[in-house]
């Protein structure tokens, strides 16, 4: 005997409740990977390195500031935020600026050769800047930048302008072509409709863009390291170096180091987060 629909949909329902809650706790547990080594760099910044090593699971004593006042009072600390504000804002702008010109002329435009630039800058989503650090280094010793801020601002707009082509375009491509006509119709200039049309309706992706080149560039040691030498021009994680010795390392010190410097970052992420989910999402519902 065939099963009653009733029962289908009873059994469909059930299968559906369980896929939920399996999804549910996959998603608990991802974040909690995620979440609880930070949180553990946050607690270990109340600790000396004694206890980190000797009760590394303990609450600390959250009214002990020592580890923080050494950052702030033993470093250029603020010296290094300004550096890692300047050429983190720098870079961004740069990136988006010339990343979403070139993807709203390879998105909006159909001409010989589009094709080949669009796969050209696909390119340098699978070759690693890092693969030319001799000739960059090279290139940037002939241009001056050596150890300077501008020079790390060109580095980082070179390596973010890859990721940010492909996701502006993929967006941008997505906007009806009505809207153009009908700005053309008002006569609107090319810029006109780029600037006052396009773009508003671009951002959450510009957002997205943003946030997925000021991560890894906020946090880079690799380049800083590479291409600056004075002290006053160092980033926020090549500053924090000064707490690690070749015998002894200050981890408390340290990690309250780290958390400090990741607190920027993570409040325009909380700020963004609005225009983030949106752009991960559109698309998804017409």
């Amino acid at each position: 005997m065939s099963a009653t629909p009733q029962t289908r949909d009873t059994g469909r329902a059930t299968s559906g409740g369980l896929g939920d809650l399996l999804l549910q706790i996959l998603l608990v547990g991802n974040s909690f990977v995620m979440l609880f080594p930070i949180l553990v760099m946050g607690l270990w910044g109340f600790k000396s390195t004694g206890e980190i090593f000797g009760k590394p699971f303990a609450l600390p004593n959250f009214s002990n500031l020592t580890n923080f006042v050494t950052v702030l009072t033993q470093t250029n600390f603020f010296g290094y935020l300004l550096n890692s504000i300047l050429i983190t804002g720098g870079s961004i702008l740069a990136i988006l600026t010339l990343g979403t010109m070139a993807a709203y002329g390879l998105a909006r435009y159909r001409f010989a050769g589009s094709v080949a630039i669009y796969l050209f800058f696909l390119a340098g989503l699978m070759v690693p800047l890092k693969l030319a650090i001799i000739p960059l280094f090279i290139q940037m010793r002939d241009l001056n930048l050596l150890d300077t801020r501008l020079g790390l601002v060109v580095i980082y707009t070179a390596m973010g302008l890859p990721s940010t082509v492909f996701i502006m375009t993929g967006f941008l491509r997505t906007l009806p072509k009505e809207l153009e006509d009908a700005a053309r119709i008002d006569g609107a200039s090319d810029a006109r409709i780029m600037w006052s049309v396009m773009l508003p309706l671009a951002r959450p992706a510009m957002v997205i863009a943003a946030i997925h080149n000021a991560v890894p560039v906020w946090n880079d040691f690799f380049f800083p390291l590479i291409f600056v030498q004075t002290d006053s021009r160092k980033t926020l994680p090549q500053g924090l170096t000064a707490f690690m010795g070749e015998y002894t390392t200050n981890w408390g010190v340290l990690f309250a180091g780290l958390t400090l410097s990741a607190l920027p970052i993570t409040i325009v992420y909380i700020l963004l987060s609005k225009q983030f989910i949106q752009g991960m999402t559109s698309g998804a519902v017409k």
